[in-house]
């Protein structure tokens, strides 16, 4: 079995498992999701290929992490993720990335990301649930965050934090690279906890 059969049947087992325990049909998390009944039915059989906007709508509606439905079972207590063995859940047309390194566990858990933003290059986010945080922190470059349509220019050594339920982007600036870790602190919930 290859890694990305093994991923696909990970994300269909933690998918189902939390749609059953949220206690929703296919149609209502569809519906709820925005996502076709005929994309849920193919992602639950192991056989859909769903794109990163799709998974945070899913994780969003089921009230867990992406990285949730993403993950294999843990392996012990200490977990050490290398950045290269982690594929991107997004990548721009000037090489810009998102890395889902991971998800911390507990009643309210974290999820860690690793970004690289390419001058120009932007990612608009639908907005979270209610009780969503994030926080941006570059590590080198510059980059603007847009919330509600108000721009914040955040540069290399500074940190914003916002809430994730209203529309936000991110936009690299400058004539370099930017890199950021960005977390994001997801509310506690029936779902989210161990």
């Amino acid at each position: 079995m290859t890694e990305t059969d093994a991923a696909l049947r990970a994300l269909a087992h933690n998918v189902r498992g939390a749609r059953t325990r949220a206690g929703l049909s296919l149609d209502e998390l569809g519906r709820r999701a925005k996502v076709s009944k005929g994309a849920l039915v193919a992602l639950e059989k192991a056989q859909g290929n769903p794109n990163f906007a799709t998974l945070v709508r899913l994780a969003d509606t089921l009230g867990v992490s992406v990285s949730a439905l993403m993950e294999g079972r843990a392996e012990g207590r200490v977990r050490v993720v290398s950045a290269d063995r982690v594929l991107p859940l997004w990548t721009g047309e000037q090489g810009s990335e998102a890395r889902l390194m991971l998800t911390t566990s507990g009643a309210a858990p974290t999820e860690i990301w690793r970004w690289r933003l390419e001058p120009g290059e932007e990612y608009p986010s639908h907005p979270h649930q209610a009780g969503v945080v994030e926080t941006v922190s570059v590590t080198a470059g510059r980059m603007t965050l847009v919330v509600d349509g108000s721009e914040h220019p955040v540069e290399a050594g500074q940190t914003a934090t916002f809430d994730g339920d209203s529309s936000h982007t991110y936009r690299g600036e400058g004539t370099g690279t930017c890199h950021l870790i960005m977390t994001v602190h997801l509310p506690p919930g029936p779902s989210s906890a161990p």
